[in-house]
C-alpha cells in the first residue's frame, strides 16, 4: 500500500509541476489559453498574475516530493498529508471561484492520495 501511495503523491506533484508550467510560461499561449479557457487579450493583461499562481503550484509540487524523499517515515506522512490537503483546499477554492472543473482536476485526484497516504 506504501507504493501505491507514494505513486499517487508523485503523481499529483508531477499535476502541480504542469500546471506551475501551464501558468507560468504557457498562460498566454495557445496552450495556456485552451486550458484556461481565456481569450489573448485578458490572457496578455494577467500574465504576471498567472506566474505568481503557478509559482505557488510549484511550491505544492515541491512540498509533496519534499514527503516523498524525507528520510523519516513517520515525519514524510506527515508531510505529505499536509500539502495533500494544501491542494485540496486550494482546488475547493478554485472550484467555487474559478471552474467548478479544478475540482475533479485537482481537488479529487489529492483526496485519493490523501485515503492512500492514511491507509499506508
Amino acid at each position: 500500500m506504501q507504493l501505491a501511495a507514494n505513486i499517487l503523491v508523485a503523481l499529483i506533484a508531477v499535476l502541480h509541476v504542469y500546471i506551475l508550467i501551464l501558468e507560468m510560461f504557457m498562460w498566454n499561449k495557445p496552450r495556456g489559453l485552451k486550458a484556461f479557457g481565456l481569450d489573448q487579450r485578458l490572457a496578455d493583461e494577467t500574465v504576471s498574475l498567472a506566474a505568481n499562481q503557478g509559482l505557488y503550484n510549484g511550491f505544492l509540487a515541491a512540498g509533496l516530493v519534499f514527503g516523498l524523499v524525507y528520510p523519516h517515515a513517520p515525519a514524510n506522512a506527515h508531510i505529505q498529508i499536509f500539502f495533500l490537503v494544501c491542494v485540496m483546499v486550494a482546488g475547493i477554492y478554485g472550484a467555487a471561484t474559478a471552474k467548478k472543473q479544478i475540482l475533479f482536476i485537482q481537488t479529487v485526484p489529492a483526496l485519493i492520495a490523501l485515503i492512500a497516504v492514511l491507509l499506508a
